[in-house]
């Protein structure tokens, strides 16, 4: 597949790397040239440029890419490059920051095919999003990463808080959730969990037994 890249900060280097290694074509869109150089010594095709202008974009090849990440830390930067891969029938993968509202999040949500947070994951979600979503990808991202999904039970200490209230293992991510009998999709920082619903949670392998206790309830 061939992907536009849009910020070429921690998220767009880090999922460029990865999309990369698994045999995709991707071109780098930044209009910092520092971080436009640091893509070429990577060995990335570039592009430097503003990543809102449609012209850049097109520069980039997006009128035949297969999607487009917008990774950049301004949200309206993030939007426009958006748009114009919609006009071009790209797949629209948006960065949006966790501090966000629901309200802003739901406004953008209705033009773009994902929302990734940094803070959730961050080139994992990236890559995943880009590729359509099987949020099951990320299990093969590292040895020492688990990708398991839980049940929240009765009992369970997480029941009624939001995501952004759970006290989670440094290197745990909730990185997808879904309401009981409902698909599992990225979760807003205000989703509040409830009896039944299920967690897609990724966490190093020798805490994930710490990341079951805070989730399930002490019986489990």
């Amino acid at each position: 597949m061939r992907f536009v890249i849009v910020g070429y900060g921690r998220v767009g280097s880090h999922t460029a790397r990865i999309l990369t290694e698994e045999g995709h074509e991707l071109v780098v869109v930044d209009d910092d040239s520092d971080r436009i150089e640091r893509a070429t010594n990577d060995g990335f095709d570039t592009v430097e440029g503003d990543g809102a202008d449609e012209a850049v974009l097109l520069e980039a090849g997006i009128d035949e890419a297969d999607a487009i990440g917008a990774f950049t830390p301004d949200l309206n930067v993030n939007f426009a490059a958006c748009m114009v891969g919609n006009h071009h029938d790209c797949r629209t993968v948006l960065r949006i920051d966790e501090d966000y509202r629901e309200d802003i999040y739901e406004k953008y949500a209705e033009d773009v095919d994902d929302i990734i947070y940094p803070e959730r994951l961050g080139a994992a979600g990236a890559k995943t999003a880009m590729l359509g979503g099987d949020f099951n990808v990320v299990a093969d991202l590292a040895a020492n990463l688990q990708l398991t999904v839980l049940e929240i039970r009765e009992g369970s200490p997480a029941v009624g808080k939001r995501m952004s209230e759970l006290d989670l293992p440094e290197s745990a991510r909730i990185y997808a959730h879904g309401r009981a009998r409902e698909s599992l999709t990225i979760p807003l920082p205000g989703t509040e969990l409830d009896v039944g619903d299920e967690v897609a949670v990724v966490a190093e392998t020798d805490r994930v037994d710490e990341l079951r206790a805070m989730l399930l309830p002490a019986s489990a």
